[in-house]
């Protein structure tokens, strides 16, 4: 009798055949990207979930979202979402297009970084905390006009098992201009139903993640909306313990505790 093929891993035809094809598309989105910024608003949110959709597909991750997303109507929005991997961007943006804040380094990336600048992503200097006052007045201004921003408040990547306390310096911005804050709890699974460890991007190159994720059948990334958070009367360390403890809530984990065994205190419950 024959035994059963139980490899959970591609050929290595299809990942180099899937290598191509992400080739091509990111050249393809760096030759969109020249023309983006000379776009009105409501034509780059389409290119860019029409990009990033396609994204997903040629890396074979499977999406989904259930909850309270915010309606194009909606005006000065700000999502606050975990962070497990480079593909929270792109999932994000396929569901709610939106700016994102990275760390300034992403800016010198062969390919991602000029596609990066050019879309309009919002680079902090981490290690500069001075910058923060920049960053937050440039968040502010794109509130303003009208775009959506997009923050992850843990500040770095984690496996997908835990959460980890959420800074609330980057979220100044929607209690100056009045925003409502999203929160986005962020989920990957593999062809088992196991957490995918392969999608986290913690402590590897961006090369080691592609290679991982090449290699898996597929991956599914799931986005949880939850209830938004309007921010007029409340300050930007009571939305950030907000938005952690919906995020803790829909990912049925613990709420990160700045001193072991001492949790952080939950502001009043929302009127």
């Amino acid at each position: 009798m024959q035994k059963a093929n139980t490899s959970t891993t591609t050929s290595r035809p299809t990942q180099i055949f899937r290598s191509i094809r992400l080739l091509l598309h990111i050249i393809s989105g760096l030759v969109q990207s020249a023309v983006y910024p000379h776009l009105n608003q409501s034509a780059q949110r389409r290119m860019a979930q029409r990009w990033s959709a396609s994204l997903l597909a040629i890396l074979c991750v499977r999406l989904r979202y259930s909850g309270a997303v915010p309606g194009p109507d909606i005006e000065r929005v700000m999502l606050a979402a975990n962070h497990v991997s480079w593909i929270d961007v792109y999932s994000l943006i396929t569901v709610c297009p939106a700016r994102f804040i990275a760390k300034s380094e992403i800016r010198s990336w062969p390919l991602l970084g000029w596609l990066s600048r050019n879309a309009g992503t919002l680079f902090i200097e981490r290690t500069k905390r001075s910058d923060t006052a920049r960053i937050n007045e440039d968040i502010s201004n794109a509130l303003i006009m009208g775009d959506r921003v997009a923050v992850f408040p843990e500040g770095t990547t984690s496996d997908g098992t835990m959460l980890r306390h959420f800074h609330a310096s980057l979220l100044q911005p929607a209690v100056a201009v009045k925003a409502i804050l999203c929160p986005v709890a962020i989920r990957y699974s593999d062809a088992a139903g196991a957490i995918s460890k392969s999608a986290a991007f913690v402590n590897i190159s961006m090369l080691e993640s592609l290679r991982r994720i090449l290699r898996q059948p597929w991956i599914e990334v799931e986005l949880i909306f939850a209830e938004p958070i309007h921010s007029s009367g409340r300050n930007r360390r009571e939305l950030a313990r907000y938005a952690e403890q919906a995020i803790a809530d829909a990912l049925s984990l613990p709420l990160p505790h700045k001193t072991p065994g001492k949790p952080f205190d939950l502001p009043v419950a929302q009127q």
